[in-house]
């Protein structure tokens, strides 16, 4: 039989994915899955989204669309990046992918060579490690460990970077943690990067609206204008507007850096689909309002989920400040053994437990590089992320 590529050894699919469809796997034998696995919204599309897709069906907009995304989307992403970080980018500097992951793998599928370092503050999200990889880089962590709210510390971050060093991956409000950075914090990364010209920035904002209790997102790029000309600042549709499936991501960075992941982006998939990039313009341009109020309805989420989930004895849960993540600590569970049998060496075994026996999906740790604890979304209504929490803790009170 003809063999594979060696670029996929050691990549699979992301855990968060597999243990999705094995969700859905169990759900189709008859059983009732509570899925806390998977970071998408449970609002709907907005409806002015929507009608303007089927609009542009109906009047016709169903050709090849320009490569690096239509005029009037990036006009609108451009508006997007000036009202709302205060960037500036020329046209040409912007290009729409199919989703913010495609721009992701554009990106470092244009720089990455055999031997480069890719930095991940740690824990991270499953692909930026998987991507990297697969361009031939090798993974430097920086843990940010929960003492520190899974924030970075520019002196561990300073610590990791490398001659070679050919990106660091900065991810806030973050997917595991919803770990969010404050300004103070984001300065001291900023002055440790001036240090390390030869080192490119991805700053992964898709989570930009979804922040609790007053805070006050910023961007790296905003915050220091001096690496406005290494940084790709990352952004979508598919969190803030619920917009997942219709797969629209966009980016502003630096002109030549944007022209190679453009080129990259046309050996793979070139322009994204139409209907949907009429219905992010028309989510970009349209109401505004109706984000802050799914962002309350979040952090109510939030709470109750953490209260209950600090209610058990043996979960320590810290309390994010963005996205809709929870990344609980289950030390104290390890060495144990479940109602049903299955011994608990790792954060695997306990989600794996967890869902054979109270018919829970959620993630472990150990796919996002920091165990033992486990990934929960709340993105979900109030009655199912009760029924979740009250089947872990019952799964715990049942570890001997």
């Amino acid at each position: 039989m003809p063999g594979f590529a060696d670029r996929l050894n050691g990549i699979g699919i992301s855990a968060s994915a597999a243990m999705t469809d094995k969700a859905s796997e169990l759900r189709a034998e008859g059983l009732r899955i509570i899925s806390l696995s998977s970071g998408e919204p449970d609002f709907p599309t907005p409806v002015h989204a929507v009608d303007a897709a089927i609009a542009a069906a109906r009047a016709g907009d169903t050709k090849y669309p320009p490569q690096a995304g239509k005029p009037a989307l990036k006009k609108a992403i451009q508006a997007k990046f000036q009202r709302e970080n205060h960037l500036d980018y020329a046209l040409d500097e912007i290009l729409v992918a199919n989703g913010a992951k495609q721009i992701i793998y554009d990106a470092m599928m244009a720089t990455i060579n055999p031997g480069d370092e890719v930095v991940l503050p740690t824990p991270y999200w499953i692909s930026y490690a998987d991507i990297a990889r697969l361009g031939g880089a090798s993974i430097v962590q920086v843990p940010c460990p929960a003492s520190n709210n899974f924030r970075l510390s520019a002196t561990d971050l300073d610590a990791a970077i490398t001659p070679a060093t050919k990106w660091l991956v900065l991810n806030f409000p973050s997917n595991p943690t919803g770990a969010c950075c404050p300004r103070k914090d984001m300065e001291e990364i900023a002055a440790v990067l001036l240090k390390h010209p030869h080192v490119w920035i991805l700053t992964d904002d898709i989570y930009e609206h979804l922040v609790y209790d007053d805070f006050q997102f910023c961007t790296l790029a905003e915050v220091e204008p001096r690496l406005k000309d290494r940084v790709l600042t990352v952004n979508g549709v598919s969190k803030a507007y619920a917009m997942t499936g219709w797969r629209v991501g966009f980016c502003g960075g630096p002109r030549d850096l944007i022209a190679a992941m453009n080129n990259m982006q046309g050996q793979s998939t070139s322009g994204i689909n139409t209907l949907a990039q009429a219905a992010a313009l028309a989510a970009l341009e349209g109401p505004q309002d109706f984000l802050k109020d799914r962002a309350s309805e979040y952090q109510a989420r939030r709470d109750l989920v953490v209260s209950l989930l600090n209610a058990i004895p043996g979960v320590q849960c810290h309390t994010p400040q963005g996205a809709f993540y929870v990344y609980p600590d289950i030390s104290a569970c390890m060495g144990k053994t479940s109602a049903g049998g299955r011994r608990i060496e790792n954060d695997t075994d306990f989600v794996m437990a967890l869902l054979e026996e109270q018919q829970v999906a959620s993630v472990q740790g150990a796919a996002y590089g920091m165990s033992p604890f486990f990934r929960i979304s709340y993105a979900t209504d109030t009655a199912t992320l009760r029924e979740g929490c009250r089947r872990i803790a019952e799964f715990v009170a049942g570890l001997k």
